[in-house]
């Protein structure tokens, strides 16, 4: 039995990572974390990137639990998440 609930323990940990195993991942939270509530067009502006390419990349740090969305009128703002935020403390400590 413990070992089927560490292994639940170790799929959730393998979620987080590959939501972040990506440079441009990393960058956007990076970014998220100096200017939160920026929309898609805004993060693709930002980092000079295609608004597709950021579209996907952003999909998968929420799908991770790393970013939260919320409605801001008709735009969708993109923030950290609490695990956001403890996942970038932690990246940069290995710098």
């Amino acid at each position: 039995m413990a070992i089927f609930i560490n292994m639940l323990r170790t799929r959730s940990l393998e979620k987080i990572v590959r939501g972040f195993s990506n440079h441009r991942r990393i960058e956007i939270l990076a970014l998220l974390s100096e200017k939160p509530d920026l929309s898609v067009f805004e993060v693709s502006e930002e980092l000079n990137v295609n608004f597709k390419t950021i579209s996907d990349h952003l999909r998968r740090l929420l799908n991770a639990g790393l970013l939260v969305k919320k409605n801001k009128g008709n735009m969708v703002c993109n923030k950290l998440s609490g695990l956001g935020v403890s996942t970038l403390k932690f990246l940069r400590t290995l710098e």
